[in-house]
């Protein structure tokens, strides 16, 4: 899917002043799941598809491409810039290591799967300044060599 899908989502939401809840709400998913989609990450399905577009006012173009097998994690740069993006790129390289290790040492040799995979995204007020909970859950996969 194109940025030009994409911004005109965003200009939807920003005109009509709706979250990406009310979105995932009216189509019926995960607001994860469904924010995902509209970025491009996931394919939706038909009645998905045609719902989410004529709640955007995007039309059966947009419909179809919604439908579209995506090209999951595409950056188009190798380092992301977007400073959002780029703190959680610094998160994996300053503790990639780390959370490996712990894997590792809990699980065994394996790997943590990004297909079987939930994700939440939470604010926390707190004090000192409020809080952003990223909770990354995929299932313990375990390497085989046979």
């Amino acid at each position: 899917m194109g940025t030009r899908i994409e911004n005109r989502i965003r200009e939807f939401r920003n005109e009509r002043g709706w979250t990406q809840q009310q979105l995932a709400d009216a189509v019926g998913r995960p607001v994860v799941w469904m924010t995902s989609a509209l970025l491009g990450q996931h394919p939706m399905g038909k009645d998905e598809a045609a719902t989410a577009a004529a709640l955007l006012e995007l039309g059966d173009d947009a419909a179809l491409a919604f439908q579209l097998q995506p090209t999951r994690g595409a950056l188009d740069a190798a380092v992301p810039v977007d400073p959002t993006i780029y703190r959680l790129y610094e998160v994996i390289q300053v503790y990639g290591p780390t959370i490996k290790e712990l894997i590792h040492e809990q699980c065994g040799d394996g790997i943590m799967s990004a297909i079987n995979f939930r994700l939440d995204v939470r604010r926390v007020p707190d004090p000192a300044g409020d809080r952003v909970v990223i909770t990354l859950d995929g299932k313990y996969l375990p390497y085989q060599w046979e």
